[in-house]
């Protein structure tokens, strides 16, 4: 079956996005294409909202591939209090089986009082973070069930910093050090502060996300350019400069448990869909502004890139078009895929 120019796969992404800004890449073996509409440049930078998770996973590959860590640590081996009932593991946060709720008891409480309009998150700091984990109750045993939670995300990546030597604030840091720094990706860290694309929620413009308290689940920014880079470094992990990064690559996309009643499976935070010509690796990330998805299709060297600077809606269908879209740039057939995190 003859395969369609990149361009014709891309096109219509920009036509579905909801956003004024929109830039959407792909990459096929040596064929690499960018597209973008409205103000926008292949190294504007978007908010990925929780493709963030995608590269704290990648931090925690990198360092267990140090031996720094190992994914059967118990969290709290790094935290300043012990949690109480069975072990919650690094393994248990990056796959989303910790237990833990979506997000941390008191921060909606907290934001409705202060800025839900503005900036949820802004005034939930990471001694929050903890104060709340050490109320919170698991809403089932550490394992046993998946259930989709920022707060896990947001608790990885200050175990980690933590785990580094550090304190859970030194995580953007050590992010660039370890990952996107080796990566060369010029474009891509936590800063609120450098210049980015306006991000839009009903139509008006927002004011860029602020989350000290949960930078590791979602608050990494980044372009259409560094994000195609990353898509092309996992689908050849021996292009990273470092073997522990090489090393990483690899390891996100193995699958480590499968998620009853849908087919798909968890790998370290990616998302894996099983098709008959390879696997389909994806992620997607939402937040008050901006909408982004990457996925790639390890056994035809191809990967999508989407972000558009207007808050997702519901069914998310700009999503579920770049889904659709990186299905396209393959032969083989996909499955619809309903499940959009962000």
């Amino acid at each position: 079956m003859t395969r369609p120019p990149l361009t014709a796969s891309l096109q219509p992404l920009l036509a579905a996005s909801p956003g004024p800004a929109t830039a959407v890449a792909a990459v096929r073996g040596a064929e690499r294409a960018v597209l973008r509409s409205g103000p926008v440049g292949e190294s504007t930078r978007f908010e990925t909202g929780s493709l963030t998770k995608t590269f704290t996973a990648l931090l925690l590959a990198e360092m267990a591939a140090r031996g720094e860590v190992h994914y059967g640590d118990r969290a709290d081996r790094y935290l300043p209090f012990r949690l109480p009932g069975p072990p919650l593991t690094l393994l248990h946060l990056a796959t989303h089986t910790s237990g833990l709720p979506r997000l941390p008891p008191g921060l909606l409480g907290r934001a409705l009082r202060s800025g839900w309009l503005s900036n949820p998150y802004a005034g939930f700091l990471e001694d929050d973070l903890l104060a709340s984990l050490r109320r919170t109750r698991l809403r089932h045993r550490p394992g046993s069930r998946v259930l989709y939670s920022n707060f896990g995300g947001g608790l990885l990546g200050q175990v980690l910093a933590r785990a580094a030597g550090g304190s859970g604030d030194d995580y953007p840091a050590l992010l660039a050090e370890r990952v996107t720094g080796p990566l060369g990706l010029a474009d891509t860290d936590c800063d609120p502060g450098r210049p980015q694309a306006t991000g839009h929620w009903h139509g008006r413009p927002r004011p860029s996300l602020l989350m000290p308290g949960l930078t590791a689940a979602g608050a990494v920014r980044s372009s259409v350019r560094d994000l195609l880079r990353v898509l092309a470094a996992l689908l050849d992990p021996d292009t990273a400069p470092e073997p522990a990064l090489r090393t990483a690559l690899a390891e996100v996309q193995r699958p480590r448990l499968s998620v009853p009643r849908t087919g798909s499976r968890l790998c370290l935070i990616w998302n894996l869909r099983p098709r008959p010509g390879g696997a389909l690796i994806h992620h997607s990330g939402g937040t008050r502004g901006f909408t982004a998805f990457a996925g790639f299709l390890p056994g035809s060297g191809t990967g999508l890139v989407a972000l558009t600077n207007a808050a997702p809606t519901p069914l998310a269908p700009f999503v579920q078009s770049a889904y659709g879209a990186l299905c396209g740039l393959d032969a083989a057939p996909c499955a619809k895929e309903w499940t959009a995190r962000v």
